[in-house]
């Protein structure tokens, strides 16, 4: 807009520049020029010349010459001065019509600063009323949550006191029937602790009676054990020593134990030395000994087996293969 404007206004200072304000009427006359036309007469012929009238008449011609120059000169000065006069008048008149041109540029920004104003009054009291209402109605919601609570508190105290009551009465029967309760369990302990005293004594007196005879038959089972151990041990020894070559420079002396480890199948599983001789010979014969029994005699009750002859040692000795 503000370019729209300076764009008018420069168009309209341009025309004014072109037209004149002056009135014709007030604008000085041009200087008249006064010229007197000097003819001169063909001089008539005559033998004598007037030498007298020649130098006048060149004077006069001078004078008049001059008097056109200084007319010409003053015409041009006036015509100079008339045109300093429209070109002042002209940059007056632009200057004026800026002047107008700022003024009016002046105003309408004053009346726009005023109508900014004006608008900025309105919105601010705008503004102020609507702070006003939103706190009246943050006030009216304020009290009206306030009323809410004290409601709720008061409903909630009601409903608080009400449980309570129904509390108290609750617990009061629950205690009345644990009471109840507790003196059933008394009378029903006191028996049944009378029943069990009495079934305890009976299966004491009971499993007195079976440990006795679980006892003689353990004593039993291990003196049976013992001996098909025993059997068994005696025959594998027997396979041992057959099996056994001791090396000519074995001696009384030397003795090994050795770890054998079987399976219920009666193979070898493995043997290890527990006790070496100090004589690596016989301790190597020990042990060929033992992996050339190709099957062990071992018990079918496989608790006797597991008992005696899944791992178990034996000694070699000289004196035991005399």
């Amino acid at each position: 807009m503000a370019l729209s404007v300076f764009l008018h206004a420069l168009v309209l200072v341009v025309a004014l520049a072109g037209w004149s304000w002056t009135n014709p009427d007030d604008d000085p006359q041009p200087p008249s020029i006064s010229a007197r036309l000097i003819t001169q007469a063909e001089p008539e012929p005559s033998p004598v010349v007037d030498t007298v009238d020649e130098p006048d008449r060149d004077q006069e011609r001078q004078k008049a010459q001059e008097e056109q120059r200084r007319q010409q000169q003053e015409a041009e000065r006036r015509q100079k001065e008339k045109e300093q006069a429209e070109e002042a008048r002209r940059i007056q008149q632009q200057k004026e019509q800026e002047r107008q041109r700022q003024a009016e540029a002046e105003k309408k920004r004053e009346q726009e600063r005023l109508k900014a104003q004006q608008a900025a009054k309105e919105k601010a009291e705008a503004e102020a009323k609507e702070r006003a209402r939103q706190k009246a109605e943050e006030e009216r919601r304020k009290q009206e949550a306030a009323r809410k609570a004290a409601e709720e508190k008061r409903r909630a105290e009601e409903e608080r006191q009400r449980q309570e009551a129904e509390r108290q009465a609750r617990e009061e029967q629950e205690r009345l029937e644990a009471e109840r309760k507790r003196k059933e369990r008394e009378r029903q302990l006191r028996e049944s602790q009378l029943e069990a005293l009495a079934e305890e004594a009976a299966q004491e007196q009971q499993a007195e009676e079976r440990r006795r005879k679980e006892a003689a038959a353990a004593k039993a089972r291990q003196v049976q054990m013992l001996s098909e151990s025993q059997k068994f041990r005696a025959l594998i020894r027997d396979r041992l020593m057959k099996a056994w070559y001791p090396p000519p420079s074995a001696t009384s002396a030397m003795s090994t134990t050795l770890q054998i480890n079987l399976l219920p199948t009666g193979e070898l599983v493995g043997v290890k030395i527990l006790s070496a001789s100090g004589n690596s010979a016989f301790d190597n014969t020990t042990l060929s000994a033992v992996r050339a029994v190709g099957q062990y005699p071992v018990p079918e009750d496989r608790q006797i087996f597991e008992e005696y002859f899944r791992q178990f040692s034996i000694e070699f000795n000289p004196e035991n293969v005399q």
